[in-house]
C-alpha cells in the first residue's frame, strides 16, 4: 500500500536526478574550461556569442534562459576578458548590444575539443543521447512556455 508521504521520497522525484546529473556534468566540464579560464556559465555565453557574433543582451538571456541580473555580471567578466564588447543603442538606450571581438572569436579553436573531450566521459550512445536532448527540451518547453508552446519547441528541436 502506497504511503501518504510517498510524494515527498527523494527516489519519486524526476526533479533530483536531473539536478544531480547537470551538477556533475558541469563538474565534468570544469578541467576543460579551466583551461580556457571560463566557468560554464560563461561557457555556454561564449557558444551563443560564436554563433550569433552580435545580440542584443535581452536575446543572449533569452537563449540561455539566464535573467538580466545573472547576465549582466556575466557578460562583464566575459568583457574584462576581452571576449566581448557592450555597447547601449543609439535609439534606445534601454537596448544593449553584445558582440564577440576578435579575441573571442580566437577563443572558439581552442573550444573546439571541449565537447569531444566531455562526450568521451559520459557514456550515452546517439540514439539514447538524441533522445534524451529532445525529452530535456520538452520539459523546458513546458515549464517555461507551456504545454501548447512546448510542443511547437520539442518539434523545432528535433528538426535540428
Amino acid at each position: 500500500m502506497a504511503d501518504l508521504y510517498d510524494p515527498l521520497k527523494l527516489e519519486n522525484q524526476i526533479c533530483f536526478p536531473l539536478y544531480v546529473c547537470a551538477k556533475e556534468i558541469v563538474k565534468a566540464y570544469k578541467p576543460y574550461l579551466d583551461e580556457l579560464n571560463l566557468t560554464y556559465t560563461q561557457y555556454i555565453t561564449m557558444m551563443v556569442m560564436w554563433e550569433y557574433r552580435e545580440l542584443r543582451v535581452k536575446e543572449v538571456g533569452e537563449k540561455l534562459f539566464l535573467d538580466s541580473s545573472t547576465l549582466t555580471p556575466l557578460l562583464k567578466k566575459l568583457e574584462g576578458k576581452g571576449y566581448v564588447t557592450r555597447r547601449r543603442s543609439e535609439t534606445d538606450e534601454r537596448d544593449v548590444f553584445v558582440t564577440i571581438t576578435d579575441a573571442g572569436e580566437a577563443l572558439k579553436e581552442k573550444a573546439l575539443t571541449v565537447p569531444a573531450r566531455l562526450a568521451a566521459c559520459v557514456e550515452l550512445e546517439p540514439r539514447k543521447a538524441a533522445e534524451l536532448y529532445r525529452t530535456l527540451y520538452q520539459i523546458i518547453g513546458t515549464l517555461t512556455c507551456g504545454p501548447d508552446q512546448a510542443e511547437a519547441l520539442a518539434a523545432e528541436v528535433v528538426r535540428k
